[in-house]
C-alpha cells in the first residue's frame, strides 16, 4: 500500500495546529484545523478554527452591542461556554500566552469594556463556542494513528475567518502529499 500520508514530523505543544486526516470518521472534526492552547501531561485543549455558526455575538452575551462576527464552534466540550483567542496581550489581564503575539482569555469584562469602547478591533480577537480536548496522552494516540498531522502557522492565519477553506489551504502547504491529500474528495466512494 502507498502512504500519501504527509510527514508528521513536528511534535504537538502550545500553538500548534492539528489537521485532521481527511477521512476522520467523527463528523464534528471533518477536515478541521485545531489551535492547540495546551498540550502536557494533563492533556491538550484547542479551538477548531474552521467550523463557524450562524449566531450574533450579542445573542450569546449579555449587554452586548450587535457587531456582525463569525464565532467558531471550537469543540464539543463545555459547548454552552463562551471562549476567545485574542492578540491584544497585556491589554487584557490575566491572558495566557498561546504563542508569539497570540494569547488565551483573560479579564472577559475588560474585553467587552474595550470593544464596546471601540479601543480595540475585532479582528484582534476570535471568539469560539465550546473547545476540543484530550485526556493524558489521548492526542499522542491519536497521533499514533495518524488521525491528526502537526504544523505551525502564523497567528495571522490563525486569527482570519475569512478563509473557508482553511483546512485545505495549510494542508497544501505540508508538501507535495499534503497537496495530494488536501484535494482528496470528501468522500472516497463518490470519486
Amino acid at each position: 500500500m502507498i502512504d500519501l500520508s504527509p510527514s508528521n514530523n513536528q511534535v504537538p505543544e502550545r500553538g500548534s495546529v492539528l489537521l485532521s486526516e481527511p477521512f476522520i470518521e467523527d463528523p464534528f472534526f471533518k477536515r478541521t484545523v485545531v489551535l492547540l492552547c495546551e498540550h502536557n501531561e494533563e492533556g491538550s485543549f484547542g479551538f477548531v478554527l474552521n467550523n463557524y455558526i450562524d449566531i450574533e455575538l450579542d445573542q450569546i452575551v449579555e449587554e452586548f452591542p450587535h457587531i456582525p462576527y463569525s464565532i467558531s464552534v471550537g469543540g464539543p466540550v463545555k459547548n454552552t461556554n463562551l471562549f476567545y483567542i485574542h492578540t491584544l496581550g497585556d491589554l487584557i489581564p490575566e491572558s495566557a500566552l498561546v504563542m508569539d503575539g497570540l494569547y488565551f482569555g483573560g479579564d472577559f469584562e475588560v474585553l467587552k469594556s474595550k470593544l464596546i469602547n471601540e479601543e480595540v478591533s475585532l479582528k484582534d480577537v476570535r471568539f469560539f463556542i465550546g473547545y476540543s480536548g484530550w485526556l493524558p496522552k489521548q492526542l499522542n494516540e491519536e497521533l499514533k494513528h495518524k488521525s491528526w498531522f502537526v504544523t505551525k502557522v502564523n497567528k495571522t492565519t490563525i486569527m482570519n475567518t475569512e478563509d473557508k477553506n482553511l483546512w485545505k489551504s495549510i494542508m497544501q502547504n505540508l508538501g507535495m502529499k499534503g497537496k495530494l491529500v488536501a484535494n482528496f474528495p470528501i468522500d472516497p466512494e463518490l470519486n
